[in-house]
């Protein structure tokens, strides 16, 4: 095996030798993501050339972009390089220059991300303060070389023998030479170009032996909130909200947004893909608020089911706005109408660049149309209009796209199937997987996915499922290397081997920085022993990984 992988290797630098186009790196990243950015650095830090690719003009995904309300779960559980990060947040508003709209002192960040006294890292943070975080570890690097705005060549710019990549090609036909690589973006498009097998969607319940994959109606959901603690219903239409153009009359047509064919048998496999939003970054300062604009393409109709829902009786507020320093916020979804796009990115994880930009710009008219409406329109209730109204995007945030992120939160895309699949039962402790290469710790969450009309002829959504997890559970190194008849030199701490439900509990940046760390330790060590990636040794790599400050227990 390791002369074979000698040969290819020889073969890597031959091509790459005649190729004018090709850059030559030890390891190439694809995703300049929040686990790129860790992988990167670690390469680095073992004295290995990376090359760092980043499609966009912005490095971080979604940590920096409006995700500041760190998703922990444990925060013990987070070690190396993401722990590295956090502290980083802390120092970088240790300086009194960083705080503009805000003292100090007067910030109160709250919930699971609360900075109590004597920690060493703070947990919430603006997209901008992190974006300077991340570029300054890198700048502090002399082993990276950081692209920006390159796009791999999806069709045919993955050259690979013998179940070896060799070469990836940019739609540029730039194209970057590597003994190893990572696939460190939120959709696994390398993953996918190299032929490594994947899913998109959620199984049945059946496929592993689960409970909390597959559809999930509000009925279900009811039944299961006893049983696991779920608060799923908090994310609904209240009862009786009419799904028709003209109220009880099913003739006139279903309001926009509602799956005409219906939810789908309980517990049955189901291609939709839970929902994405932007996390936006709004505040009440005067100073550097942008009032909500209404869009030019606004559609009153696409905001009746909100309209209605209040007016049959919700009470509740519809975002959850939490608090980030100088005054700003990082907002998520509540309640059954809200920033998700429910049933309206099921095409993203496949679709072309093209498609995906117009996908992107489709979430972002509707957030735009959605907070236009809570803040301004009569029929939304008084109280909601004030309360909305009083806040805007922020003017020093995202300044390209007006207060706007180019990032959506691509929640989930494309998943691996490997030879170990992370499961719903490795999230409840009830299988420990071996040759962890890091610790996931928040409940198992995935939000809506569609809506559909119940049998008494009302909205609801399906797919909300949050199901608490009992502890820290390891995750497995197995999980983020493909099968190695299918692709010898890759590694995907992202898109990685679980089902959709434990996928949901993995999702989260601080995870992702620490796989992309992990991953980026087994390279170095695939590199320096000319081996598969599957073949390295777990004992000699739990030996690294943890002088390296992971917690793997």
């Amino acid at each position: 095996m390791k002369s074979l992988f000698m040969l290819l290797i020889l073969i890597w630098a031959n091509q790459s030798a005649y190729d004018q186009n090709s850059k030559e790196y030890d390891l190439v990243i694809y995703g300049g993501t929040s686990a790129g950015i860790s992988a990167a650095i670690q390469a680095s830090r073992m004295g290995k050339s990376v090359v760092l690719i980043e499609p966009t003009g912005r490095i971080g995904g979604l940590t920096t972009g409006g995700l500041g309300q760190t998703d922990i779960g444990n925060k013990q559980a987070i070690g190396g390089i993401a722990r590295e990060f956090y502290q980083n947040i802390k120092k970088y508003y240790q300086q009194p220059e960083n705080w503009k709209w805000q003292k100090p002192e007067e910030y109160r960040d709250g919930g699971q991300t609360r900075t109590v006294s004597g920690e060493d890292a703070m947990w919430t943070f603006e997209p901008s303060a992190a974006l300077k975080v991340f570029q300054l570890m890198i700048e502090q690097e002399r082993n990276i070389t950081l692209i920006y705005n390159q796009r791999l060549d999806r069709q045919k710019g993955v050259k690979k023998r013998k179940g070896v990549i060799l070469s990836i090609s940019m739609e540029n036909g730039i194209s970057y030479s590597g003994k190893v690589f990572i696939d460190a973006t939120y959709e696994g498009d390398l993953m996918a170009a190299a032929g490594v097998s994947y899913t998109v969607g959620r199984e049945s319940n059946k496929k592993y032996g689960e409970t909390l994959n597959g559809v999930h109606t509000a009925d279900t959901t009811r039944t299961m909130t006893n049983r696991l603690s779920h608060n799923s219903i908090n994310h609904n239409f209240v009862h009786g909200v009419d799904p028709y153009r003209e109220k009880g009359n099913p003739a006139s047509g279903l309001l926009p947004f509602i799956n005409p064919k219906g939810p789908g048998k309980e517990g049955s496999a189901n291609k939709g893909v839970q929902a994405y939003c932007f996390r936006m970054c709004l505040t009440d300062h005067p100073d550097n608020r942008i009032p909500f604009e209404k869009p030019a393409n606004y559609n009153e109709l696409d905001y009746e089911l909100l309209l209605r829902n209040y007016e049959a009786g919700e009470k509740g507020f519809p975002w959850i706005n939490s608090a980030m320093p100088n005054r700003k916020t990082d907002t998520n979804n509540r309640l059954g109408f809200s920033t998700d796009f429910i049933g309206q990115n099921w095409n993203y994880p496949e679709a072309s660049y093209k498609e995906r930009e117009e996908i992107a710009e489709r979430h972002r008219n509707y957030q735009k149309g959605l907070m236009w409406t809570l803040a301004y329109h009569p029929r939304m209730p008084e109280q909601i209009r004030n309360e909305v109204s009083r806040w805007g995007m922020c003017r020093d945030e995202f300044v390209e796209g007006n207060g706007w992120q180019e990032q959506l939160y691509i929640r989930e895309a494309r998943r691996m199937i490997s030879d170990y699949v992370m499961t719903q039962y490795n999230c409840e402790g009830l299988v420990v997987a071996p040759d962890p290469i890091g610790l996931a710790a928040y409940g198992m969450d995935s939000h809506h996915v569609q809506r559909y009309i119940t049998r008494e002829g009302f909205v609801k959504n399906e797919g909300n499922v949050e199901a608490p997890v009992r502890g820290p559970y390891p995750i497995s190194y197995r999980a983020i290397v493909p099968r190695e008849r299918q692709c010898k030199n890759l590694l995907v701490p992202v898109c990685l081997s679980a089902s959709h439900i434990a996928f949901g509990s993995i999702r989260m940046e601080p995870v992702f920085m620490v796989l992309g760390q992990s991953a980026a330790v087994a390279a170095y060590m695939a590199i320096e022993k000319e081996i598969p990636v599957q073949k390295v040794n777990y004992d000699e790599l739990k030996k690294v990984l943890l002088e390296c400050k992971q917690r793997l227990q």
